[in-house]
């Protein structure tokens, strides 16, 4: 993959003037875009930048963390607290993320979408009320394998860290996680499936792919 040098600044602004004037696939009046990385490549910072600078343009958006939307501790941790193959294949409750924010933006949809459904720390309802966002409207979704769900982004980014930059960046009490990150680059191949590479190897030095065609 050719690779460009790009201050995350850059690759905001970049990522933005795209999404400006990028129309949903299915014809949905709101654009739904990914933002997948592991948490050592920090996806959230990325989405709230971007959601900043759309604001700043005027643009209605809702930023959603997968964090908000894990299934119950009895169900995750299942198999103990630290399984690389449950927190791949278990962790994440995609059906109520496809219920709750992706359901509600297809076509004729009520733009209705509910923030997160529970505390990961707490494990409860997290109670949060639905936010409407209005057509011509963004909801950037961040979170880690968040690609090969069959989620309707029409844009994704995907932040790689090869194994060495993830092992290295990763906090000691998550290390366990980081077989779960090769199975997915196995598996899903995120490279392929995003529109958007960043390496994010080095969090000082960016690099990304540009736009794949057709993104």
């Amino acid at each position: 993959m050719w690779w460009e040098a790009i201050s995350w600044t850059r690759l905001t602004q970049a990522l933005v003037e795209r999404i400006a004037t990028a129309e949903a696939e299915d014809g949905s009046p709101w654009l739904r875009v990914a933002v997948d990385g592991a948490p050592a490549a920090r996806p959230a910072e990325l989405a709230r930048g971007m959601a900043e600078e759309l604001r700043a343009r005027g643009r209605p958006v809702a930023v959603i963390g997968t964090g908000g939307f894990l299934r119950a501790a009895s169900l995750r941790f299942e198999y103990g607290r630290q399984d690389a193959d449950a927190y791949y294949d278990l962790w994440l409750d995609a059906g109520a993320l496809h219920r709750e924010v992706f359901a509600p933006l297809e076509p004729g949809g009520s733009g209705r979408v509910l923030p997160d459904l529970r505390d990961p720390v707490t494990d409860r309802a997290t109670r949060s009320p639905y936010l409407t966002v209005p057509p011509g409207g963004v909801v950037i979704v961040h979170g880690p394998l968040l690609l090969g769900h069959w989620f309707p982004f029409d844009l994704a980014v995907h932040l790689r860290m090869s194994p060495a930059a993830l092992a290295r960046h990763t906090d000691e009490a998550e290390a366990w996680t980081v077989p779960a990150f090769a199975r997915y680059a196995d598996e899903v191949r995120p490279e392929d499936a995003a529109q958007v590479v960043v390496r994010a190897d080095d969090p000082r030095r960016p690099a990304w792919s540009g736009f794949t065609a057709g993104a």
